[in-house]
């Protein structure tokens, strides 16, 4: 027996981190085995009992052991890069030990795009139970800049007959379809995180619903929303390095006790998608509510003390906060009647649209259009900027109708809809139809994100 205790302590000294993670995962499996089984058993006490003794003869404690040994164990890690990150850093945060590794990435020229260019790459590492490096893949942006948008690069580093070998290849990504929903308590950028949907979603929302609710002023605390979704994917995993989305697929809001739908929808007819209410009314209008996608008002069309030239007089437009750089977009279609420098508004565009309507954007970092061209509405035109007279980034942007200076606001809400063509409202009315299911679904996960079938 002395001679089996001792053969046991060397086994257990040699190999002291399989058998614990041998008795972690034995120990798991238990646990998990019992949550699976035990809510589907019936109640005890409505079960007949009886007492069965059987002698059980296990093998011997030091084959056991030996058999566990033999197993290779892996690890798998996670983490995203950061800007100050080294290969030494990133490998010692994802637990890996291993100079061999380090040394590789510092060295190769693909391996090194690691740690170079834009933190917050996606990156999986699987070592063996030393710490040694067996594998890493790293995903990001797809380096090519055309495709950013639709795809994402992915960088291998493996161990190949002992030596380190890395491989960069350039892949479409996909989406998946989710759905979430939530409750305004602070902002809707606040609920749409506790919902986990991602903030280009959350844009997009606002975005959608402009012109029924004004999210700088009638957003209400009790106010809730529930929405289905495209997620982009690279290898199956959501993505975290995009500033863009897929797209809203459908979406309801709910502001002091009203209710807002939207649904995407392609035209057959016209080959062109847009939203639409349950009711088949167009969510979008010939004007759209704002020329940045989502910023805060800072001042709008009243009555005000001039910042620069500290008397009271009304202000012809609304500005918006936003940082400098932040894109500019035309509110709607038409053509650029001006493009340049204008005294006290800077770098200014000013478009003619139709019905004898106008609109200038002023104070820009820069101009993308010129005059005499066609724009389409949601076209860039500019960057926000402080050129001109100005206290700081932002954009003045004014509305004039027959020459006379109206509400953006008013004028967004006022302006007409697009229509569905006859030989679409059949098709709509059934598209309809699936995502008010998928809404409902969505309504009883609120706060979460998930998967839509």
């Amino acid at each position: 027996m002395a001679s089996a205790l001792e053969r046991t302590g060397k086994f257990v000294s040699r190999h002291p981190r399989s058998i614990t993670t041998a008795v972690v995962l034995a120990l798991a499996g238990f646990g998990v085995t019992a949550f699976g089984i035990a809510p589907l058993a019936p109640d005890a006490a409505d079960l007949p009992s009886r007492i069965v003794t059987e002698t059980v003869t296990p093998e011997g404690i030091t084959s056991q052991l030996e058999a566990l040994a033999a197993n290779e164990l892996e690890l798998y890690r996670n983490d995203l890069t950061r800007a100050s990150d080294t290969a030494d850093t990133l490998l010692r945060r994802l637990n890996v030990d291993d100079p061999h590794a380090a040394a590789f990435i510092r060295g190769d020229a693909v391996a090194r795009k690691l740690v170079s260019g834009r933190a917050g790459k996606m990156v999986q590492v699987r070592t063996d139970a030393s710490g040694e490096l067996d594998f890493l893949v790293a995903r990001y942006a797809a380096e090519n800049s055309e495709q950013a948008g639709t795809h994402f690069t992915r960088l291998r580093i493996s161990r190949v007959n002992g030596q380190f070998q890395a491989k960069v290849d350039t892949l479409p990504m996909a989406s998946q379809i989710r759905m979430g929903s939530g409750t305004i308590r602070n902002s809707l950028f606040a609920a749409t995180d506790d919902a986990h949907i991602p903030d280009p979603v959350a844009n997009q929302l606002a975005e959608i619903f402009a012109t029924d609710v004004d999210f700088h002023r009638e957003l209400r605390r009790g106010d809730s929303f529930r929405v289905i979704y495209e997620a982009l994917t690279a290898d199956g995993e959501p993505i975290t390095w995009s500033q863009s989305s897929g797209r809203v697929l459908a979406a309801e809001f709910t502001n002091n006790g009203k209710t807002f739908s939207a649904v995407w929808f392609k035209d057959p007819a016209s080959g062109k998608g847009a939203y639409f209410d349950m009711n088949g009314q167009s969510k979008r209008r010939s004007f759209l509510a704002s020329p940045l996608e989502f910023s805060r008002i800072t001042s709008g069309f009243a009555m005000r003390m001039h910042p620069i030239q500290q008397t009271w007089k009304q202000h012809n437009g609304v500005d918006y906060g936003a940082p400098s750089g932040t894109p500019v977009r035309t509110v709607g279609d038409g053509t650029v009647e001006f493009a340049g420098w204008q005294n006290g508004y800077g770098n200014v565009v000013s478009i003619k649209h139709s019905n004898n309507r106008s609109t200038v954007y002023a104070h820009l970092s820069r101009i993308d259009v010129r005059r005499g061209q066609r724009v389409d509405q949601g076209l860039r035109i500019g960057a926000v900027g402080a050129t001109g007279w100005a206290t700081g980034p932002h954009l003045h942007f004014e509305v004039k109708l027959n020459g006379i200076h109206q509400n953006p606001l008013t004028i967004a809400k006022a302006s007409e809809t697009l229509t569905i063509s006859p030989a679409g409202k059949v098709q709509f009315t059934q598209v309809a139809q699936g995502v008010r299911a998928q809404l409902d679904a969505a309504q009883t996960i609120a706060g979460s994100s998930m998967y839509a079938e």
